[in-house]
């Protein structure tokens, strides 16, 4: 993967036009180019398109890069406008012209609030650090490019959401993914390791690599390619396989899909109904927006969704593995990072 050019999410650039846009309200002056630290310690420059001052306020813009990756947001300016808040108010956020608000349950914001996601808002308050402004995050065009996206479905209304857990886009290409996946595999061989882990995610990841004190080289980087991992591992098994992430991938995982891709597989509401005894709370799954909310649904209840996903997951797995001698467990966790199911050895 190491040809590819890798970008910069919504939340670094609407947190790098944040600081912009915050500084030229307190000096007049805006910095060009804008640096920002990511979670993971990069430190990306990122050059102004747009700057206004005015009464009370400044804005700043930039246009996202996101590499080599096709995403919809691809050159989409991307603004901050930062204006004095209330003292004492802290940092406020708000969705702008293209930004989206939750209208449904079952995502990681409430109802009602912009769709900035938990970790872009944790970047732009560490850029703010103790000021009481207000933040105005807008996309040009946003609400015509949401509709290229699962947005509308989710019950997000109005534009895109402002996304990024780490403020780096991964570059998309399936073969590049699945040969670096093989070659995890081969490399975990290669050292005499006995048990690996896949994980849609880097969350899941570290969750799974504490849970079992795995090392850095028995964790492989299987993203949304379940299928490459599991079928690889046919041909080479490793006597150990765990599979971790969260409830919504391992929902398509459980329901028969190998890629875990928004593009290529759905959430099967059906399926996680079936799974429910209760058929009072089997009715509220299937017309569940997400697979949280289900999750969330279940829990109230009682019901062990997590732990039934995580069931049924392992099947697909095993199934998938056709008898190679590699034992299966499942992880299931929430988007904070908790298990919420588990399945196997």
């Amino acid at each position: 993967m190491s040809d590819l050019r890798y970008g910069w999410t919504t939340g670094a650039c609407a947190t790098a036009a944040t600081k912009a846009a915050h500084a030229a309200l307190l000096t007049g002056e805006f910095p060009d180019p804008v640096e920002i630290t990511l979670p993971k310690g990069q430190t990306p420059a990122f050059a102004l398109a747009v700057e206004e001052l005015g009464e009370g306020f400044a804005t700043a813009g930039i246009v996202k890069d996101a590499g080599d990756d096709p995403d919809v947001t691809h050159d989409a300016l991307v603004r901050s406008t930062v204006r004095r808040g209330e003292p004492g108010s802290g940092v406020v956020f708000r969705a702008g012209p293209g930004v989206g608000t939750v209208t449904r349950p079952g995502l990681p914001l409430d109802v009602g609030e912009p769709a900035i996601n938990p970790v872009p808002r944790r970047m732009m308050r560490e850029v703010l650090g103790d000021a009481d402004v207000i933040v105005e995050i807008s996309v040009d065009d946003g609400e015509e490019l949401a509709r290229r996206t699962w947005n509308p479905r989710l019950g997000i209304l109005g534009g895109l959401s402002i996304l990024g857990t780490t403020g780096v886009v991964v570059p998309y290409s399936c073969s590049a993914w699945i040969d670096s996946i093989r070659r995890g595999v081969d490399v975990a061989r290669a050292m005499g390791r006995t048990h690996v882990a896949g994980a849609t995610g880097s969350t899941s990841e570290k969750v799974v690599a504490e849970l079992h004190g795995l090392p850095e080289d028995a964790l492989l980087d299987m993203g949304d390619f379940a299928g490459a991992v599991l079928k690889y591992l046919r041909r080479h098994p490793v006597p150990r396989l765990t599979i971790a992430g969260g409830i919504g991938k391992l929902a398509k995982l459980a329901a028969g899909h190998l890629d875990l891709h928004s593009k290529r597989s759905q959430v099967d509401f059906g399926v996680l109904a079936a799974m429910v005894g209760d058929p009072e709370t089997a009715e509220r799954v299937r017309n569940a927006n997400t697979a949280l909310d289900a999750l969330q649904i279940c829990q109230r209840a009682g019901v062990p969704l997590g732990d039934l996903v995580a069931a049924r997951a392992r099947e697909t797995a095993l199934a998938t593995l056709r008898g190679a001698p590699v034992a299966v467990d499942v992880v299931v966790i929430d988007r904070a990072g908790a298990i919420v199911g588990r399945s196997g050895p």
